[in-house]
């Protein structure tokens, strides 16, 4: 088994390539795509040596019903090797078309139900603020379509009150959810005390100074828009 982690984002469609089957949910992957690749390139602060270490940030993937693309960053940051890609979906391979994080190194939880990766991100962030731990920051990301599950918006009232300050949500917007924001997905954080920046999801500058803004005492989302799901 090899890993290399030498990859750059033009090779990421050559990486999506390798992973084909039924159920492939490849617009809900294509969609996180770019979010994807600027947090684990320029912002996260982990890589597969610090996989386990306990001041590592943490990233919980969500929107785990729709993987490639996510498999796809993680083979090129070196965390996984890119010889698993062709077997995705099948019964002896390690990525599944949900993420185990048993099976997968680098994923922090098994997700694509959707309303839970919200909720299991604020018990990170408390958990690290129990230990101490105030430098790693814990990011999740979520799509759209889960803001229809109110296990969500129990979380997010909650971390706003609790000022979890390292704690970061992106929620990628395809124009996918059932019930309408009124005001605005980004509304409905601020709403609750936290930090928010609504952004172009394809423009990785943009994403990267939305990231990175400051947000003292507050968590912080960012809204993601990319294409609406039905205009393809």
């Amino acid at each position: 088994m090899t890993i290399t982690a030498d990859h750059g984002y033009d090779d990421l469609p050559r990486l999506m390539s390798l992973m084909t089957g039924d159920e492939k949910h490849d617009f809900a992957a294509t969609s996180t795509l770019d979010v994807l690749w600027v947090l684990y390139d320029r912002v996260l602060d982990v890589t597969p040596e610090r996989a386990e270490a306990r001041d590592r940030d943490r990233f919980l993937l969500s929107k785990g019903h729709g993987p490639m693309a996510y498999y796809a960053v993680l083979a090129a940051k070196g965390f996984v090797p890119e010889e698993w890609l062709p077997g995705f979906g099948a019964y002896d391979s390690p990525l599944g078309h949900h993420p185990d994080r048993v099976l997968v190194p680098g994923a922090e939880i098994g997700s694509g139900s959707l309303g839970h990766g919200l909720p299991l991100a604020v018990g990170s962030a408390l958990g690290l603020r129990a230990q101490g731990l105030t430098e790693p920051a814990v990011w999740v990301l979520i799509g759209d379509a889960e803001l229809d599950e109110g296990s969500n918006h129990e979380a997010i009232a909650y971390a706003g009150a609790a000022g979890l300050d390292r704690l970061h949500t992106v929620v990628v917007d395809n124009a996918s959810a059932s019930h309408a924001l009124p005001g605005g997905i980004a509304a409905r954080f601020e709403a609750a005390n936290w930090s928010t920046a609504t952004v172009d999801g394809r423009d990785h500058a943009a994403l990267y100074e939305a990231f990175t803004a400051p947000h003292p005492g507050r968590p912080h989302a960012v809204v993601a828009r990319v294409e609406p799901k039905n205009a393809r």
